[in-house]
């Protein structure tokens, strides 16, 4: 069965950092690019990286270039997502999700993790 799992995500002061961890289940995550996505309170969910199927490629908001990292490892069926020089407006629930799949396409989205950024 299909399965996305989010988890890292906390309560973090401005600057600080988090490591966040996508665990896939149900299927070949290795054929898949991997997005991440964030909404905030009152906001549309917005992607904020995505990492092709092999990790070869990588794309980053604008708002988030040079602060987070996307990788992953296909061995561990896992993808993560480093964040540094966290800001207020980092404060989101993160999600992991599959762009283009047949699963997101309808409406699967797994629980997500809070990120909270707060002095």
């Amino acid at each position: 069965q299909l399965q996305l799992v989010e988890s890292g995500g906390g309560l973090v002061q401005p600057g600080g950092s988090l490591r966040l961890s996508c665990v896939a289940s149900g299927f070949a995550l290795d054929y898949y690019a991997i997005g991440w996505f964030r909404q905030a309170p009152g906001k549309e969910r917005e992607g904020v990286s995505c990492i092709s199927g092999t990790g070869g490629s990588t794309h980053y908001a604008d708002s988030v270039k040079g602060r987070f990292t996307v990788s992953r490892d296909n061995a561990k069926y896992t993808v993560y997502l480093q964040m540094n020089s966290l800001k207020p407006e980092d404060t989101a629930v993160y999600y992991c999700n599959a762009p283009g799949s047949s699963w997101l396409r309808n409406g699967y989205w797994g629980q997500g993790t809070q990120v909270t950024v707060s002095s």
